[in-house]
């Protein structure tokens, strides 16, 4: 289905330049999600902070499948997760509840990306957490926070406590929950939930092998950041790879940028 079938209305001359480039970044983070399965039917979210401003951003239509939704049908809302515009679609705001308290406080967060992926809830629900195991793994574990499951996530009283598990990290792991990346870019947010995803995956079928699994030594760890900065020749994951899986989603279905 695309933006035809569903009736949406072209955005592109309503707002600015830099706004449309978000736009069709959020809306192919949406269908990449997808793509690589990390839904949950329509019961995550992708924000986008709105150029230019602390406090508009862009989401989902509440509704649409993640293979559905293009730059034209992503709705601006403010911190309170009210609609800014006049898009006919509805959204969650209870949604938003996490992603506000992140946006809020993290203005070097420019998107933060949450999923509910088998692998990912079930590395969540293990007591150890992420494991060193992996190359993937150092990476992250080089960046990342925990919070404790608290229900679902619906009350502000909870913010608080996720802002400060969260700090300054990229990665956040919601226990018994799911998975939370952040990136000042779309981009970066998408790659870092990628390499997150990928090391759920790894730990779990390793585990699932029976034998005693080799821990990465903590010193290793401790040079991940220097070591992506080699690996990605300075650039960043995001810059590298995010050309390439756009040109991947056009071979597919280029509408998302309608």
């Amino acid at each position: 289905m695309d933006a035809a079938d569903l009736h949406i209305p072209s955005r592109h001359g309503e707002v600015s330049a830099e706004e449309w480039r978000v736009r069709v970044d959020l809306a192919a983070a949406y269908r990449l999600v997808a793509l690589f399965k990390w839904d949950d039917l329509v019961f995550t979210h992708i924000t986008a902070r709105v150029p230019g401003t602390q406090d508009q951003f862009l989401i989902n239509p509440y509704g649409l499948m993640f293979d559905e939704i293009t730059a034209s049908s992503l709705v601006k809302i403010d911190l309170a997760g009210n609609k800014l515009d006049d898009s006919p679609f509805p959204v969650n705001p209870a949604g938003f509840t996490i992603h506000s308290a992140v946006h809020s406080v993290r203005h070097d967060a420019a998107c933060v990306l949450h999923t509910h992926t088998l692998n990912g809830v079930a590395v969540s629900a293990q007591k150890g957490g992420l494991l060193p195991i992996s190359q993937q793994s150092i990476f992250v574990l080089g960046s990342l926070a925990y919070h404790d499951y608290e229900g679902v996530a619906l009350r502000d009283d909870e913010k608080p406590r996720l802002v400060a598990d969260l700090g300054d990290k990229t990665w956040l792991m919601l226990r018994n929950h799911g998975l939370l990346t952040v990136g000042p870019t779309v981009a970066d947010a998408f790659l870092s939930m990628y390499l997150f995803e990928a090391c759920c995956t790894i730990q779990v079928r390793a585990q699932s092998g029976g034998g005693e699994l080799i821990p990465i030594d903590a010193s290793i760890i401790a040079t991940s950041q220097q070591q992506a900065k080699a690996v990605t020749r300075g650039a960043g994951a995001g810059a590298l790879a995010w050309p390439g899986l756009l040109r991947r989603l056009d071979r597919i279905d280029p509408s998302y940028r309608s």
